[in-house]
Formats: C-alpha cells, sequence, structure tokens
C-alpha cells in the first residue's frame, strides 16, 4: 500500500510510548516532523490516515552497533547498502549507526568519504562511528575532522591480530596496544570525541586459541573456548582504567557477561563517565549452542556465554544497568559460515537487524523483563542521546524527526529464514516464538513499510551529522 504524494500523515487510535509514559492518542505528521500528538487532530483533506487500533506506536529504532556492506580486511559480507538498511527497515529500524573503518594508509576523512560513497544507497538514515587504525604519534590533531564530519565517535579495538603464515608472527588489524588506546583517549577527551571500544584480551584470546590448535581442537564446537568470558572483562576493566587516567568518557561495546556490565556500572558508581551495551544474543542465547549440530550458526566475537548467564543479563537490563541494546549485525552467509569446519577460518557474526524489536518486545515486555517504556528507552532514545542524535531522533514529540514504528502486539509466530530482506540464508533465532509484528515503519514521516511490504526506495537514506554529545 503506498502512501500518496502528500506531506501529512495521521496515525489515528494507536498507543503512544512515550517519554512521559504510555498514552492512548493520534500523532500527526507534515512534511519530515511531528506536528502534535494529542486527540481530535485537525487534518487537511489531501492528509494520509493510518489506523493504528490496537497496536503501539513507538519512535523508530536506532541500532547504533551494525556492519552493513562490511569489509575486515579478511573477509566481506555480501550484502550492500540497499539490501542491509532494507531489512532495518522490515524490522522497525529508522536510523543505523554503522562503521567507518580506516585502512591502512588512508586518511579519516578518506575513511569516512569512502563509507558516504557506499552507503547511497541506504534507504533509512544512517551515521558513522571512525574506525581508527592507523594513527601514529603525531597525527592526533586529524580526530578533530571528525568533529566537522559528523563522525564524533572513535572505534576501538583491544584485539584482532593477524599471524603471518610465513614468519609466524602477529601483526594488527584491528588492534591498538594499550599506549595507543591511552594516546588516542587523550586526545578524544581534549576534542569532546567519544570512543568506544571493542574488549577482549588478545593475549589471553591468541593463547587459548593456540592451545586448542596445537590440540587438534579447531571445529566450531570449540569456538566458545576460545574466547573466555575473562578476556573480555579483563579488557574491560584496562579500557575503563586507561579512560579514567585520560579523563574521556567511554562506551563499552557488546557485553557478553553480566560481569561485563556490573564493570561498568562500578566506574560509574565511582563517578566515571562509561555506558555500555548488550545484544540479543546475549540475551537469548548461551554457550549449549555450540554442542548442538549447527554450532556454525553461533559463531561471534564474543562468543556466547554459560546458560546462566542471559537471566543475569536480563536482571541488568531490567534495572536500567545497560544503556541499549543493538545487534552487532554482520550478514555474512550461510556459505561462508559453513566452508569449513574450523573457526579459526570462520567469519564472526550475526543476521539481527530484521529481529531486534520482535524479539526484545517478544522476550523483554511480554516475559515481563521491560516495560514498553524502557523498551523504548533502550532500543530509541538513550542512543539518540548517547550518540548525538538527540532531540532530532529518539521519541514521539513535538517537533522530532518523524521517524516511527507501528507495532501489532496480537500476532503470533516463529522466526524462520522463509521470508527474510537480509542475504544470510540463516538466523541464529530459528524456531523462537515471536509474540506481535511490525505493522507498519516510518522514516521521516514517509511510509517505507506497510503489512508485510517494503514500499521505501532504494537511496532516500540520509546521512545524518551528529553532534558531539555536551554540545
Amino acid at each position: 500500500m503506498r502512501q500518496p504524494s502528500t506531506t501529512t500523515l495521521l496515525i489515528k487510535n494507536g498507543i503512544l510510548v512515550t517519554p512521559q509514559g504510555i498514552i492512548e492518542a493520534d500523532l500527526l505528521a507534515q512534511g519530515e516532523h511531528i506536528k502534535a500528538i494529542g486527540r481530535g487532530l485537525p487534518a487537511a483533506h489531501d492528509t494520509h490516515v493510518l489506523d493504528a487500533s490496537g497496536c503501539y506506536v513507538l519512535s523508530g529504532v536506532i541500532d547504533s552497533h551494525t556492519h552493513i556492506q562490511l569489509n575486515t580486511g579478511i573477509y566481506r559480507t555480501p550484502d550492500d547498502w540497499f539490501a542491509g538498511t532494507r531489512a532495518a527497515a522490515c524490522g522497525g529500524v529508522t536510523t543505523v549507526i554503522d562503521f567507518a573503518t580506516q585502512f591502512a594508509g588512508q586518511s579519516l576523512r578518506e575513511a569516512v568519504e569512502a563509507r558516504l560513497e557506499e552507503a547511497q544507497k541506504a534507504v533509512i538514515d544512517y551515521g558513522f562511528h571512525v574506525m581508527v587504525t592507523d594513527l601514529p604519534p603525531g597525527r592526533e590533531g586529524e580526530l578533530a575532522e571528525l568533529i566537522e564530519l559528523g563522525t564524533p565517535s572513535v572505534k576501538l579495538y583491544t584485539t584482532y591480530r593477524i599471524k603471518e603464515k610465513r614468519s609466524g608472527s602477529y601483526r594488527p588489524n584491528y588492534y591498538a596496544d594499550d599506549a595507543t588506546i591511552l594516546r588516542l583517549m587523550e586526545t578524544c577527551a581534549d576534542l569532546g570525541l567519544l570512543p568506544l571500544v571493542h574488549c577482549e584480551n588478545d593475549a589471553l584470546v591468541t593463547a587459548q586459541t593456540e592451545a586448542l590448535v596445537a590440540a587438534g581442537e579447531t571445529g566450531w564446537r570449540y569456538h566458545g573456548r576460545s574466547r573466555p568470558a575473562l578476556a573480555e572483562q579483563e579488557a574491560i576493566q584496562r579500557v575503563l582504567f586507561l579512560a579514567e587516567a585520560a579523563g574521556c568518557p567511554v562506551h563499552i561495546c557488546h557485553c557478553s557477561t553480566a560481569r561485563s556490565v556490573a564493570l561498568v556500572a562500578e566506574a560509574r558508581d565511582e563517578g566515571q563517565r562509561a555506558t555500555c551495551e548488550t545484544c540479543p544474543q546475549y540475551l537469548l542465547l548461551d554457550d549449549t549452542l555450540y554442542e548442538g549440530p549447527e554450532p556454525w550458526r553461533y559463531i561471534l566475537q564474543p562468543p556466547l556465554r554459560d546458560p546462566w548467564n542471559p537471566a543475569s543479563l536480563w536482571m541488568l537490563v531490567e534495572n536500567e544497568t545497560v544503556d541499549s541494546i543493538v545487534t552487532d549485525h554482520c550478514d555474512y552467509t550461510e556459505a561462508q559460515k559453513t566452508a569449513q569446519d574450523d573457526f579459526t577460518q570462520t567469519p564472526g557474526g550475526l543476521p539481527g537487524l530484521e529481529t531486534l524489536l520482535p524479539l526484545m518486545y517478544t522476550y523483554g515486555v511480554v516475559k515481563g523483563e521491560l516495560t514498553l517504556p524502557r523498551l523504548a528507552m533502550l532500543l530509541s532514545t538513550n542512543p539518540a542521546r548517547l550518540w548525538g542524535l538527540w532531540p532530532r531522533k529518539g521519541a514521539l514529540l513535538p517537533g522530532a524527526e518523524a521517524d516511527i514504528v507501528v507495532y501489532d502486539p496480537a500476532p503470533e509466530s516463529v522466526v524462520n529464514i522463509e521470508n527474510p530482506h537480509h542475504l544470510a540464508g540463516y538466523t541464529p533465532y530459528e524456531g523462537m516464538k515471536v509474540q506481535g509484528r511490525v505493522e507498519a515503519t516510518i522514516s521521516r514521516g514517509q511510509i517505507i513499510y506497510r503489512e508485510g511490504q517494503f514500499t521505501g526506495q532504494k537511496g532516500r537514506g540520509r546521512f545524518v551529522e551528529r553532534k558531539r554529545v555536551d554540545e
């Protein structure tokens, strides 16, 4: 059902989830922005009306950690920005913050400009964190350009080195040592940039992986053992210490264990500016799946954890210790994943953009772990505030951009791969029950998904220049 060429949209009879709570009201969007919320809103004769009776109306989801059209220098996902953002739109996601990777020899500006060129096919709005991998001493001032580029966040890694076959030595891929992390954090603190860090102790991961290889235990089922929880927790503690020494705020990526989140909370309680995120895979899945018939489905970094861990993580999500829930979406195909039963040769990452909202509604709200306003905070408001999109995005408020998702809580289904919009050809959540479905997705006032049909246009997505959080 295509929306006529009108600039006004009235969503009637819905249950609106706002920062102030849940209200039964109508919402009027004019052009790209929300104009009013209330009852009996005046509308012109050419207003397009969407009846949301029995449905929740939420601010569009902001997934602030995705990997669309990923090139790691070793593996590539086969998707492009049209395929990736179409899947997002069909799941109620209206904005993604992905990554611009600085490859060797590139300036930071060149990295962002190259990524902007790739993203021109996007159907929803997008921003970038910048992965800094080649900024030697003396060039830290180049980080200031990220403010001008509208990308005021820096991604750093404490892991990922490549072993050279000929020499047997390791060279950095994304990896940064402690001195580099401290140096870059000091500059970030001066400039008002926010670093986000993938935390795993590379020495522990390398030693454990080499021990498994020496024992001939390289099948997929051993993947979880190669990246122990201790490696993540130690690296988080160290990164928090370095950030405190640098006087720099820090965001910890994809916390896979309850202890990881607790470390961030402890630092925050002591006055440090520290935030964190987790993902559906760590809330819903556990490492017993590596012993199952298809362990290849669950190869990711960090890996799945002990069976008791999801319940502990949910408690931290519920008590507002976790700041946001993201997917870490990565669209490697089943063929890429199953090329050989060897975790050291299997690309890591899971598809998840399209299932984020339905899974978190089902296993968060329906199961009683979250209220609807808390879900909206985790999936929309908090990411907008954290990453410099507020108040342009992140809530159903007059004046904000009309990024909206209409969610029907009534239908029951199971996750399957029959009608996916991503390219992976599998889902790690196969067979899981889902309560409700996305009825409509609206991006800046335009309906781009409705009643199971994608109606958006390639290239309509817009790059969102983000502000520094303190601005």
